[in-house]
């Protein structure tokens, strides 16, 4: 491998890097290409226009992590099964090009007979594992479906995924709820935020915390402007409550604006965080590669 392209395609977005042999990456690109805007056969012409160039170099592999490989992208890559580390995800590869281009396939694993399932996070997990040099712990990836990945020896044991992103959005805009709250979320409140964290380690349930927002708003306890964070800590901390392995430290992957509401509620419950950002899914798929040598 001289150059590595590697490539985070998403619902709504393309990422690529073209990243050297010894990791440093060389140039980044991005596009709102998400599989979503390709029609379908489309995906080789829109990989070209993206990176074209880059794919002309000689002896240069090209790994696509994230929604490519799902059944509305490319072509779907089965999950490959936990427990899994870099060697099983490398045989899991499903090549499009033998030895050129290839979709990293996501993981999957079962709790109490029900399966789940993640695509792209297994990416910047091992990236993480890679950068910290961090071959136990978990490492939380915040957004739409939140997944709390569980690693022991530097292989993906077992993941939990929590709609709290979704639920957020739903009660936010569609509910009771977006009747007190301004029309955009604007600044975090941290206050607020952390007073809902709290409230929902309490209430037993999001199902009933949730109408707090309303109450406090109605018995004028709770500014308008505060309740988008309020009802975001009673979210995020709802997803806490529900985890039990919040005593040690947490490895936090995703945007800063997320990962630093999720470091404000596990502060909040007296738990260590740190984070990581974009490089870890470049740093992921660099270390990937490294393996197919």
């Amino acid at each position: 491998m001289n150059h590595l392209i590697a490539v985070d395609w998403g619902t709504s977005s393309l990422r690529v890097a073209r990243i050297a042999r010894d990791g440093t990456v060389l140039d980044q690109r991005a596009s709102a290409r998400g599989i979503l805007t390709v029609p379908a056969g489309g995906f080789p012409e829109v990989l070209q226009e993206t990176c074209g160039d880059w794919l002309d170099e000689p002896d240069s592999l090209c790994l696509l992590s994230g929604m490519a490989g799902s059944r509305q992208g490319w072509r779907e890559a089965p999950y490959c099964p936990c427990p899994a580390g870099f060697s099983e995800l490398a045989r899991s590869l499903a090549w499009i090009e033998p030895g050129r281009i290839a979709l990293v396939p996501g993981l999957s694993c079962e709790h109490d007979d029900v399966p789940d399932v993640l695509r792209g996070e297994e990416v910047q997990v091992f990236g993480a594992i890679a950068l910290l040099r961090q071959r136990d712990g978990v490492f939380v990836l915040p957004g739409t479906h939140s997944k709390w990945v569980h690693v022991a020896e530097g292989r993906v044991q077992s993941f939990a995924t929590f709609m709290s992103g979704e639920v957020y959005a739903l009660l936010r805009q569609h509910s009771i709820l977006a009747r007190m709250m301004p029309a955009d979320d604007g600044a975090l409140d941290d206050e607020a935020f952390t007073r809902g964290v709290r409230h929902a380690q309490d209430s037993g349930s999001l199902l009933r915390s949730a109408f707090s927002a309303r109450t406090l708003a109605l018995f004028d306890r709770m500014a308008a402007p505060a309740l988008p964070s309020y009802l975001s800590g009673l979210v995020i901390g709802e997803e806490l409550r529900m985890r039990s392995d919040t005593s040690a430290e947490v490895v936090l992957i995703g945007a800063p604006a997320l990962t630093q509401r999720y470091a404000l509620a596990l502060q909040a419950l007296g738990c260590e965080s740190r984070s990581l950002g974009p490089e870890a899914t470049w740093r992921g798929l660099w270390a990937l590669a490294r393996t197919l040598e």
